[in-house]
């Protein structure tokens, strides 16, 4: 769903960050805490261990503003008892220590200490270090505290290499104090300053020393915080004033209840299965913390470590995902995304007038322009998938105002699918790289090899894939809609035609007689790219499969070339160009699959919907905090008691925490009207697995309700517990 990580042409083989990230990353715990655009990531003991050849730290925009971040007993690394990262803005690290000699000569044997390290991120990193000394005698140790700061742009941690950086100044210490400083070639100086409340006994070369003697029950207390900039981050609305000096307990306490206050507005979703109750919490959790402020909102970013980022497709999927739980997200998406739409005709960014954004970056390399993403527009389903966000947003809260303030963007984005993103006037939208800097692939699937023919050779451009013309098919049904609701018959009865003429020629040029399923695409000389995959589920959610097709399309998704037990694969097992460790060509994601599942269920599949929703919610209760990760292997159910970790996957992953809220709409069946404050429920099914489902402060246009969703036997039912506003619910059978 987004540019992988990958590494550079070198005369000799030369391991990169991201490969040796793909070698550890099975074998050791990853700590992620995240507020804003502050991301801190390290290893189970709360570390990041310096060197070109970790991905650790703690990064701001882009940047690694701390790329070492140690703590030493005496001399000796800790043991780590347990960790945890669970609330997701915040860690907690229990450690102790090896046998060690203190100062004084004296062992202090191993496990006398406890060590407890707190941490908060909100406008800045604030730690806590308590220190305590459960041995009989008297114990005399040093703490240090360790750190550098490397300033690496996130695209050389993924391997790009560059000739010239800027200067690294050294460490500066200053009475309590540790600055890190870089003058980078943009003409940015960036900063990293270690602030410690409880003074150290030295601070030199990046590192503090304190001089800990702690009689036998005896506890110390170490705290400092860490202030980024440029551009640091605001500090939570009710933390006290940073002037002041706020502590770990302000900061913890504010960010908490901004949590709260967000989640209070938000859908509240509970049911009798206690892990599916877990699941829901943490993937609403997850997805608060993957976003960032801005003048629209809270914008989703997609995916950590390498995606802490503004992506167009990736905020649109999630906003699409969670039209049951909240609308917050889209709003946001759709107006940022307005405000960057493409305007001039700029090959090296692959914009165009009306495009919609990929992907933009904020560090040194962008802007020094070394990179395209300043915005980056090389997505050829971003615009279909905004013109749709923009039509489904207006469709759940009936704002029509809104939708006529956007209306000079969707049209520029309507001109972009009929021109520059029909460039040969085939009537189907397609994609060729223009930027050398640029990706070959610019659907989801955006890796080199992932179109790909049954023969397995690569699918040569411009390229037409299947679920980017189900995109656009949808875009204008919704668009007709809205159009006729505001009276514009013209601009709606075109829309309706053009969708219509879409879809009959896609059934025709798509389909494969002989596979009873659809190509992935069509390739530069309109062949047939006649590769089984799994992005068909959305040409089924789009609804520009044809009636007499859809049995067959939803066999094939269930049967066991796509379909792992776990999830439905992006590529069948009868491929030659099938590999289960494949981001693409056979890997299963969450938000594929949650995609397919609903369109099952719009078709009257759900028991088939249902059975993807419980493959999906059993891979996640396998995952530490019941976190979906972006992607997992595509091994088979049967050869695997659980899912196969990918290593390179993001974790947490914004549309892999949105999936669960899509099955669950499927399951319950519910669309909006909101412009006529109608609410339909259309053939909800909950699974044996789910007896009771309850929606409080569901927001539809003006209305508000709670309902409650019962299984009886095989049937399920619901009713109103309240309803405030004009809305009325319409059972559509």
């Amino acid at each position: 769903m987004t540019d992988q990580p990958r590494g550079t042409q070198r005369e000799a083989p030369v391991t990169t960050t991201a490969e040796r990230y793909v070698m550890s990353a099975g074998r050791a715990t990853r700590l992620v805490a995240m507020e804003g655009e502050l991301l801190l990531y390290t290893d189970q003991l709360g570390h990041a261990p310096g060197g070109d050849d970790s991905v650790l730290g703690l990064y701001h925009r882009d940047t690694r503003h701390l790329s070492r971040m140690e703590l030493v007993l005496g001399g000796r690394p800790p043991v780590v008892l347990t960790s945890s990262a669970d609330r997701g803005y915040s860690q907690t690290v229990e450690l102790t220590n090896l046998e060690l000699r203190g100062p004084d000569g004296r062992v202090v044997p191993q496990a006398a200490v406890h060590v407890r390290r707190t941490r908060v991120l909100a406008d800045k990193l604030y730690e806590l270090v308590r220190v305590r000394n459960h041995h009989r005698q008297a114990v005399e140790l040093t703490l240090d505290l360790q750190f550098e700061a490397d300033f690496a742009d996130l695209f050389e941690i993924r391997g790009l290499r560059r000739r010239r950086r800027g200067r690294l100044r050294p460490p500066a210490p200053g009475g309590a104090t540790l600055t890190f400083a870089y003058d980078g070639l943009d003409g940015v100086e960036r900063s990293t300053v270690v602030t410690f409340t409880d003074p150290p006994a030295s601070i030199r070369s990046g590192r503090a020393r304190y001089r800990l003697r702690l009689a036998p029950g005896e506890r110390a207390v170490v705290r400092f915080a860490v202030v980024v900039s440029p551009d640091a981050p605001s500090p939570p609305a009710s933390v006290a004033d940073p002037e002041l000096g706020a502590d770990l307990n302000d900061a913890l306490g504010a960010v908490r209840r901004e949590h709260e206050r967000w989640a209070a507005e938000a859908t509240d979703i509970h049911t009798d299965n206690e892990q599916l109750n877990a699941v829901l919490r943490r993937a609403q959790e997850d997805l608060r913390i993957l976003t960032m402020p801005s003048e629209d909102g809270r914008v989703p970013l997609s995916g950590v470590p390498w995606f802490v980022a503004p992506f167009g497709r990736a905020m649109l999927i999630v906003g699409l995902e969670t039209l049951l739980l909240d609308l917050r997200p889209l709003r946001a998406a759709v107006r940022y995304l307005a405000r960057r739409q493409g305007r001039v005709n700029s090959a090296y960014r692959e914009e165009q007038p009306g495009k919609i954004m990929h992907e933009l970056r904020r560090g040194e390399l962008a802007h020094l322009r070394a990179i395209p993403h300043t915005p980056y527009f090389g997505a050829v389903d971003t615009t279909p998938l905004w013109m749709l966000g923009v039509c489904e947003l207006t469709m759940w809260t009936g704002d029509l105002d809104g939708f006529d303030l956007l209306h000079e963007a969707v049209e520029a984005a309507v001109r972009w699918l009929a021109v520059d993103g029909d460039a040969d006037g085939d009537g189907f939208v397609e994609y060729e790289r223009r930027s050398r800097a640029g990706l070959l692939n610019q659907g989801w699937r955006d890796a080199g090899e992932a179109v790909v023919h049954a023969d397995g050779s690569l699918a040569r451009g411009p390229i037409a894939l299947a679920e980017v013309q189900g995109y656009v098919y949808y875009a204008k049904r919704r668009l007709a809609a809205l159009y006729g609701q505001l009276g514009d018959v013209e601009r709606s009865e075109r829309m309706a035609e053009e969708a219509r003429d879409l879809k009959h020629r896609f059934n025709e040029r798509f389909w494969m007689d002989d596979e009873e399923f659809f190509a992935m695409a069509l390739d530069g000389e309109k062949r047939q790219v006649k590769t089984v995959c799994s992005t068909i589920g959305h040409c089924l959610w789009s609804r520009i499969v044809a009636d007499e097709h859809v049995e067959a399309v939803a066999k094939r998704l269930l049967a066991p070339d796509l379909f792992s037990g776990w999830g439905v694969r992006t590529l069948s097992e009868s491929s030659p160009a099938y590999n289960p460790m494949s981001f693409y060509n056979g890997g299963v994601w969450p938000f594929d699959t949650a995609i397919a599942a609903n369109g099952l269920k719009k078709h009257g599949y759900a028991q088939e919907s249902n059975r993807l929703a419980l493959g999906l919610f059993e891979a996640a209760l396998t995952y530490e905090h019941t976190r979906l990760p972006e992607l997992f292997c595509g091994f088979s159910r049967q050869s695997s008691p659980r899912p196969v970790s990918f290593p390179m996957a993001c974790w947490p992953h914004a549309a892999a925490s949105g999936a669960a809220f899509l099955v669950l709409q499927s399951m319950l069946g519910i669309y909006a009207q909101a412009d006529e404050n109608v609410v339909y429920v259309h053939d909800p099914v909950l699974p044996k697995w789910i007896g009771q489902l309850g929606l409080r402060n569901l927001q539809i246009g003006r209305t508000t309700m709670d309902l409650l969703f019962r299984r009886s036997g095989g049937q399920t039912g619901f009713s109103v517990r309240d309803k405030k506003g004009p809305g009325r619910i319409v059972v559509v059978e």
